[in-house]
């Protein structure tokens, strides 16, 4: 018996050791076979992660992320040990022990599809054999796939160490939510770095790596729990925490919520900009590999920019009337607080315009639900501006009760005033644009598109194209000034009559925007108070093609230019940029630069791939000074509504002119010094300091269209209004040595903003709140007078020289070479009306 106990014995040695030298060999045959087809691992140690693209102001500020994933690789050094401990206690225990490959999981998953029938649910996959799918192979569960996989995780294990292996995979593993990665699930899910997270919220994310889809922080939350606790145990058994921890743990409730990477400044407009720049210089991989694109924004100037629109179309809005409500809910019998979270679940907050539910009305006050919970008042005063719109200068009478404003289901619009106090709105309609630039190199400093990008895409202050109005007049000026027409020559305010076979009577007789009519004045009293009529004749004196000309020397394209005297009245197609890049011009002493918001491009190593070099006015550089050369247009490819560049770089194509306005990128530097890019200079300086002159009486003079702005007590400020036709379009563009700022306020439809709309009312207090803001302590900057320019004293009546005696004297400026002229005409004005009076004498 014993003999035959041994004989079996070892003949089962003999099975046993042959099996295993037959596995052993059919291992190695088919990783013979299979490993030409297995793909290198090398890659790993240089993966890129993908990593959205963010935006920044200039000075750091996030504006936003674009890209399909929430990601940000950490090292492995920069994940806290309770981390790592938590996910190896939940994937993988043993994964700084085993060679790549757990055998005894193998084993086990083995023998489960066996006694199964071939069931493949059981697991088994190591950490390693987890990065090798991710990253090479596909979910589908095969034998061959399975077996590709364990092959590609001993590769991955002979080139790269245990903490390369992890850091990849707590990087590489889809979280749930768009999240990859553990550094994005934290901060998606619990709003916080690794460094931040309890025991109970590294557990929870170590959970979801099973199945992130199905059971995550906020989804299945029972089953999400029951998994955590069970994590917890695990940690707990490898003595990665203590008991107490453990019970701690056990008992903290999922206090997940979703949180969005923080915007910490409000510039949708410019982000979608930079976005398609971004994609047209870097291709897809633009939204994938961590690119930081850096814009000219600063962050206070943008912020100041966002909160002047929204406030002036509010205002603007109130003035106007009650639209009614936003909607109207039936109150369910005994509606409860959730009732009400349900009939408001589908308003959302816009522009820091709060919806809210009208729950009970009386003639002293209403009761408004919000979304967060709470119940807020509404007595008369906070609805009294609400008269009942009729149209766009009509409205009802002030209300005398609440209840005749909000009924019960009513959804409405709240904001808290500067005090907290909450008070009725309404969302505009009317919409706004604003752009500010720097006229030293183009820069844009700050840019709102319209009220709300979520509402409307449309971007106003560079895709629009509306008439400019008065705010036109500067240019028709500046051309006058180099045919040798001063600010003292005067020009009669008074009817004109035009052929035109456009219109019913075959006559264009335009008029000033009061119908009245001063006479003959001199050109600086007719820019102050904006006559029509005398920029008409002055460009009709001129010539309308020497004008068109000359005009796009302001970088405006001679399309976008009527070919007729309706010029004169501000009936170009411009956008608000295209105003702040022509009177920035005047703002930087001559030199037409080109609007640009992309500073730099980085890669995701925080390497320049791209560095901005604009053009310069730089009117004090060594290469400008020993430029002498007289003023003359630019070049063709620098005359567009948009913002363009005088640029080696190809111009962007179709898919991004729709946002960026015709834009591309300003020479690259980032290889080396880059000489500085002069911009060209268009006008003379004494020309510029003359309608700069003009522009700045606009606002200090009381008979000033813009003396409102007066109040900012800056005399380095220049600016026009401007106005068109039935108050359609409403401007004020303005600048000093610092900022050029235009502001436009309008319908997208081209509507009426109502009678008494003008430039003035609309438009000029967004900019004055804009400017007051961001210049507010800043020293005044303006041009200085330049050779070549005196002040002579000159009769206000016929704008001639005259002497100091002269009761209507005054003084004004003019350029030298003019003096003698206008000497003379005043010797054959004086020796005209001695003749005259010589002949009266007669008679």
């Amino acid at each position: 018996m014993t003999r035959i106990l041994k004989s079996l014995l070892r003949w089962c040695l003999i099975l046993g050791f042959s099996g295993l030298l037959l596995l052993a060999a059919a291992a190695g045959v088919a990783y013979w076979l299979v490993s030409p087809r297995l793909p290198s691992v090398a890659v790993l140690k240089d993966y890129h992660m993908q990593v959205p693209l963010r935006v920044l102001t200039a000075d750091g500020k996030l504006i936003a992320t674009f890209g399909e994933t929430r990601r940000i690789p950490v090292s492995i050094e920069q994940v806290p040990d309770m981390v790592k401990h938590a996910v190896l206690s939940a994937e993988d225990a043993d994964f700084y022990s085993h060679p790549g490959v757990d055998w005894r999981g193998v084993m086990r998953a083995g023998f489960h599809v066996v006694a199964s029938g071939g069931n493949k649910t059981q697991g088994g996959s190591t950490i390693t054999q987890q990065v090798a799918r991710n990253f090479f192979l596909s979910p589908e569960k095969l034998y061959s796939r399975k077996l590709i996989e364990m092959f590609i995780a001993l590769r991955i294990e002979g080139q790269l160490s245990k903490d390369q292996i992890l850091e990849l995979y707590l990087n590489k593993m889809f979280l749930g939510h768009r999240s990859y990665g553990v550094a994005a699930a934290a901060e998606y899910y619990y709003g916080k770095r690794l460094d931040q997270l309890t025991i109970a919220q590294c557990a929870a994310i170590a959970s979801t790596f099973q199945l992130p889809s199905a059971v995550n922080p906020l989804t299945n939350t029972p089953r999400l729990i029951g998994r955590r606790n069970w994590v917890l145990g695990q940690m707990l058994e490898h003595k990665y925490i203590n008991q107490a921890q453990y019970q701690e743990a056990i008992n903290a409730p999922d206090d997940a919520a979703p949180h969005e990477q923080p915007i910490q400044v409000d510039a949708p407009y410019v982000a979608e900009m930079a976005r398609l720049q971004a994609l047209d210089r870097l291709g897809n991989d633009a939204l994938t590999e961590g690119y930081v694109v850096k814009t000219t924004l600063v962050s206070t100037r943008q912020q100041a920019a966002v909160a002047a629109v929204r406030d002036g179309l509010s205002i603007y809005d109130h003035r106007h009337g009650w639209r009614g409500p936003e909607a109207h809910e039936a109150l369910p019998p005994g509606a409860s607080e959730a009732d009400y979270g349900n009939l408001l679940s589908s308003y959302n907050d816009v522009a820091g315009l709060v919806p809210g539910l009208v729950i009970a009305s009386s003639a002293t006050e209403a009761s408004v639900y919000l979304p967060d919970h709470q119940t807020v008042k509404l007595g008369l005063a906070a609805v009294d501006w609400a008269r009942a719109y009729i149209s766009d200068s009509r409205m009802g009478a002030t209300p005398k009760a609440v209840d005749a404003v909000l009924k019960p289901g009513d959804i409405i619009r709240v904001t808290q005033d500067a005090k907290g106090a909450w008070q009725l709105t309404q969302i505009p309609k009317a919409q706004a644009a604003l752009v500010s630039l720097n006229p030293e190199n183009g820069a844009i400093q700050s840019l709102v598109g319209g009220f709300n990008f979520q509402r409307s895409k449309f971007n106003r202050a560079v895709m629009a194209a509306r008439q400019p109005g008065s705010s036109f007049k500067p240019f028709i000026y500046s051309a006058a000034f180099e045919r040798g027409y001063t600010a003292a020559s005067i020009i009669n305010d008074a009817p004109i009559a035009l052929p035109d076979p456009s219109q019913p009577n075959g006559l264009w007789t335009p008029s000033n925007d009061d119908d009245k009519f001063a006479g003959p004045m001199r050109l600086r009293e007719a820019l102050i108070e904006s006559k029509n009529l005398v920029s008409v004749r002055l460009l009709d004196a001129i010539g309308v093609r020497y004008a068109r000309n000359y005009v796009t020397r302001f970088g405006f394209p001679l399309d976008a230019l009527p070919n007729n005297l309706s010029m004169a009245l501000g009936t170009a197609s411009v956008s608000p940029l295209s105003m702040a890049r022509g009177y920035a011009v005047f703002a930087n002493g001559g030199y037409l630069v080109t609007p640009y918001f992309i500073s730099e491009i980085d890669d995701r190593d925080g390497k320049p791939v791209y560095v901005a070099n604009p053009a310069r006015a730089c009117a004090s550089c060594q290469a400008r000074l020993l430029q002498d050369s007289p003023p003359a247009p630019p070049p063709a490819s620098m005359l567009t509504n948009g913002v363009a560049a005088t640029s080696s770089n190809a111009p962007a194509p179709a898919s991004s002119v729709a946002m960026a306005g015709e834009t591309t990128l300003p020479a690259d530097a980032h290889t080396g010094e880059a000489a500085p890019v002069l911009a060209p200079h268009v006008i003379d300086i004494r020309n510029d300091f003359l309608v700069t002159s003009l522009m700045k009486d606009v606002i200090q003079s009381p008979m000033g269209t813009g003396y409102a702005a007066n109040v900012l007590k800056r005399p380095d400020l220049a600016g026009k209004t401007g106005s068109t036709n039935d108050h359609r379009d409403a401007w004020f563009v303005g600048f000093n040595g610092d900022l050029s700022t235009a502001v436009w306020v309008g319908f997208d439809d081209f509507g009426s903003l109502g009678k008494g709309e003008f430039g003035a009312k609309a438009a000029l207090p967004i900019w004055i709140d804009y400017m007051g803001d961001v210049l507010n302590g800043a020293p005044e900057n303006s041009l200085t007078m330049p050779p070549g320019i005196s002040t002579v004293q000159i009769n206000r009546e016929n704008g001639l020289p005259t002497s100091p005696g002269d009761p209507n004297a005054m003084s004004e400026l003019f350029k030298v070479e003019d003096i003698d002229r206008l000497h003379n005409q005043a010797l054959q004005q004086q020796q005209q009306n001695q003749d005259q009076q010589q002949a009266n004498d007669i008679f």
